[in-house]
């Protein structure tokens, strides 16, 4: 996905620090070092031999020593004329023009050698080549001995406040515009290549969000009638359903500019960061008006304000949000910039922020029922090579009840995975069925070894459940039951596929609580004791008992009353001491009294659940075929229309003494 950062660049602003500066940089010092050197080039350099043949042939003037490192070496007019001095330089600098130069040690080693070497040759004392000793400043070298240091601690200076501020990229990436906003924009040269066909499952919400883009291509259909555009769009849902795909589907499809940045990008360290983060990106977006802002997960700076401050302490993310709100409707709110947002957390959400004028429409995205899940396995298996005698999109709809459109293209993508390891050619109905028990169980433990004994008693388990469902006439159909350890620790599950339902009667939570007992009460009709296996149905039925008391206003005793988050905003219990001894009271009975009724129902039906145990023994897994062979159709078997069910029930059995929370199906994304 490609961003066209030019446009997110605010006009004014100072040109970024780039990588080839310092090459540039490095360039001129390398350039100053070569002037502060010009005439000192190899072919003028002597040694002290080609010097002594000078002296000897009399053709040195003078020698001047200058700052005791280097001798500059002056001939005699008429001698460089002659064809062995031909190299000479005649460079040098301060208007000096030696003509070799020869670089020495030590001042006092060099004087002593040439008055030895003078004498060796027997010049005369009145003919002898002078030594001047001359002091000459370099001023070049001399600045850069002080400017090159103060340079290189610049740069590095300059890179890490770059690399502490974010690196490049955007306006913001720098330490100076750490208050410019940082969204990323696409317009017609970044365009999103994702449209509304590619969105499936979501018909209710695409068409109110087509409405906003049909606004801004035809306003004048709208105005006509004297409506006027929304100010924002609030996309409220679970992960996984959609949101930020539905968001992308606008921005391909609007034709207009779109910036889009996530919640967290406003909070900062810094004081006042987030607030002029938001005035920039209106600003920006005013002035590309008409256009669309989408923020991904508001929730990070638009919780509601005042719940956890200290009295007189500064809160960064609710200046951010006051400052949100005033940009949205505010006393200078301009026309033409439509705010939309995602959260999975509204009930955090402000109250001034969800209001008419701000969000004026809140589009929830559920999980798609039969048909939506249908037509999402369209799309999906348009870019995969299937099956066409096996594969189906309805048939695989059925097979993932309550999965949200994120669940199932993880569910696809895992059977082409699993297709391509077993070398097929292309991906069948088998592969799905494994991916799906992979997504639902966990990865299969193959070489996990169980001892006999523990595995009878993860038999008996198991067909405890499923004769539990099976008997009971409001329980979930049973899809298969099966004793091979999945994940990090269950070592058996039942699936059950629900009905698509949205409301739940008081007799349908108890069947559910008996048929989760059925675990636990088998190995306890069966063999006297009971085991650690059965602490994921425990957890899941207590946690049942106390919504059905404490939320449904299902028990006679407490009464009709719910305490369903009543508790959020105090430190204290939203009832007495008496309520709450009376609900634990009446959480134990009724938890009693289905775990009375699983062992009553296991021990009329002991030929079934030995019979169903020892044929898992046998094969490990069974289907509701297998079952239908074994111990007789169904008896309250239920008609299942194509428009009902809500959420696949998985129990994870003899998870042992972990917290194992893989007992519901969807598996959260």
């Amino acid at each position: 996905m490609s961003t066209n950062k030019q446009d997110n660049k605010p006009e004014g602003g100072g040109p970024k620090f780039q990588s080839y500066w310092l090459y540039a940089i490095m360039s001129l010092v390398l350039l100053a070092l070569v002037v502060s050197n010009l005439g000192t080039g190899s072919d003028s350099k002597i040694d002290k031999q080609r010097l002594f043949q000078m002296m000897e042939d009399g053709a040195v003037e003078r020698i001047d020593l200058v700052n005791n490192t280097t001798a500059e070496v002056y001939l005699k007019s008429e001698m460089k004329e002659e064809e062995r001095y031909k190299d000479a330089s005649g460079g040098g600098l301060s208007g000096s023009r030696y003509d070799y130069y020869l670089p020495v040690g030590d001042a006092a080693v060099f004087t002593s050698w040439m008055t030895e070497a003078q004498e060796t040759l027997e010049i005369p004392f009145r003919d002898r080549t002078p030594v001047n000793s001359v002091a000459r400043p370099n001023y070049l070298g001399d600045a850069l001995q002080w400017l090159l240091p103060l340079a290189v601690i610049a740069i590095i200076w300059i890179v890490l406040m770059r690399r502490l501020s974010g690196g490049a990229g955007g306006p913001g990436g720098q330490i100076f515009n750490i208050g410019k906003s940082k969204a990323t924009l696409f317009d017609q040269n970044s365009k999103v290549n994702i449209t509304f066909a590619d969105v499936a499952g979501l018909d209710e919400a695409k068409e109110e969000v087509m409405e906003v883009v049909d606004f801004l291509k035809n306003p004048k259909k709208y105005t006509a009638l004297g409506g006027k555009i929304p100010k924002g769009v609030l996309l409220v849902g679970p992960p996984g359903t959609g949101k930020t795909l539905l968001a992308k589907a606008v921005a391909g499809e609007a034709g207009v500019p779109f910036f889009t940045m996530s919640g967290s990008d406003f909070v900062e360290m810094f004081v006042g960061v987030g607030a002029s983060r938001v005035r920039d990106l209106f600003k920006q977006a005013r002035e590309k008006a008409p256009c669309i802002i989408f923020i991904d997960e508001i929730d990070a700076i638009g919780r509601a304000r005042g719940r956890g401050n200290m009295q007189g302490g500064n809160d960064e993310r609710e200046n951010t949000l006051n400052q949100l709100l005033v940009e949205m409707d505010g006393f200078s709110t301009d026309k033409g910039v439509i705010l939309m947002a995602a959260t999975n957390r509204p009930d955090v959400l402000d109250s001034a922020l969800l209001r008419p004028g701000r969000f004026d429409r809140q589009i929830g995205i559920d999980r798609p029922d039969l048909k939506g899940r249908e037509a999402i396995f369209k799309v999906h298996l348009k870019n995969i090579k299937t099956d066409n005698d096996s594969v189906d999109a309805f048939t695989l709809a059925e097979m993932t009840p309550g999965f949200a459109g994120a669940e199932i293209a993880n569910i696809c993508n895992e059977a082409a995975l699993i297709a391509a390891r077993r070398n097929q050619d292309s991906v069948t109905l088998d592969d799905f069925n494994y991916a799906l028990d992979k997504v639902i169980g966990g990865l299969e433990k193959k070489n996990k070894l169980i001892n006999p004994d523990e595995k009878e008693i993860i038999a008996y388990h198991e067909a405890g459940h499923a004769i539990c469902g099976w008997y009971l006439e409001h329980a979930s159909p049973l899809v298969k039951v099966t004793i091979v350890p999945r994940g990090v620790a269950a070592l058996g599950y039942a699936q059950y596929l629900p009905k698509e339902q949205y409301i739940t009667r008081t007799e349908q939570m108890l069947d559910m609580m008996c048929m989760t007992f059925g675990g636990r009460a088998a190995e306890q009709v069966f063999f006297g004791k009971i085991s650690t296996g059965a602490q994921n149905d425990l957890d899941k039925v207590t946690k049942q008992a106390y919504d059905m008391i404490t939320v449904y206003g299902m028990d006679e005793k407490v009464g009709q009353v719910s305490f369903y988050g009543m508790s959020r905003d105090s430190y204290q219990r939203p009832y007495s001491d008496e309520t709450s001894t009376l609900i634990d009271n009446r959480v134990r009975e009724l938890l009693e009294s289905q775990y009375q009724r699983a062992q009553k129902l296991l021990t009329e039906k002991r030929e079934q659940v030995e019979l169903l145990a020892k044929q898992l023994l046998e094969k490990e897994v069974l289907s509701r075929k297998d079952l239908e062979d074994l111990i007789g159709p169904r008896p309250h078997e239920q008609i299942h229309e194509e428009t009902t069910d809500w959420a696949g029930v998985v129990d994870n059995a003899h998870d042992g003494e972990t917290n194992n929370t893989n007992g519901s199906v969807p598996p959260q994304a």
